[in-house]
């Protein structure tokens, strides 16, 4: 006889066909019908551990109350004596089939990125060579550099600016320290700019 292990309300129980059963509450209404997680089936031949194809379906029918556990507590030569009660809210199930249920379907594959390449709506080229060459300008706006810096300054260090300061002069100078003010914004490298820049004047 065919039989399954479910959990219900985070409780693992063994099930057969027709069979009730009392689990922890559940917020199903009366006569509704559930589909518990299905952890091995079993039966004639060898168990299947979480069989995918596989449906329990279990009605409910109704609340009940667990038997009711009496707690005394007693504490001697002082008089205490307490005493409480708890009876756990349950919820009674009947098992009404054991069976194969549908099969979830399998995740859509990814299209390949040629295929999605080929599926992508063309972009409009632009209407004339002017707007093409309006956002090249923009970079070549933004990428300027002040005139009399020194070459490739952008890629210098900041110990590497300092050995290289005494051999600057003055427009260099001041050109580096515009550029770091606007772009680098380097503490050591402007304290070091500004410095020179000052032993310049003085000198």
């Amino acid at each position: 006889m065919t039989y399954a292990i479910i959990k219900v309300a985070g409780k693992q129980y063994r099930v057969r066909e027709g069979e009730r059963l009392l689990v922890d509450r559940l917020a199903e209404d009366d006569g509704a019908t559930i589909s518990p997680v299905v952890l091995l089936v079993g039966g004639d031949g060898a168990p299947v551990l979480a069989p995918s194809d596989v449906k329990v379906t279990a009605r409910v029918l109704g609340a009940a109350k667990g038997p009711k556990v009496r707690i005394g507590k007693y504490k001697k030569r002082t008089g205490y004596r307490r005493h409480t009660g708890f009876r756990a809210s349950l919820t009674q199930i009947e098992i009404e089939a054991i069976g194969a249920g549908k099969r979830p379907a399998a995740p859509k594959k990814e299209a390949a990125p040629e295929a999605r390449a080929k599926d992508a709506p063309l972009k409009e080229a632009p209407a004339n060579d002017a707007q093409a060459e309006k956002p090249a300008a923009a970079k070549a706006e933004k990428t300027e550099h002040p005139k009399g810096m020194p070459v490739g300054y952008e890629g210098l260090t900041i110990a590497e600016i300092k050995d290289a300061l005494p051999g600057w002069n003055a427009p260099m100078l001041a050109a580096a320290l515009e550029y770091e003010q606007e772009h680098g914004k380097r503490k050591g490298a402007l304290t070091a700019l500004e410095a020179a820049i000052a032993a310049k004047e003085d000198s």
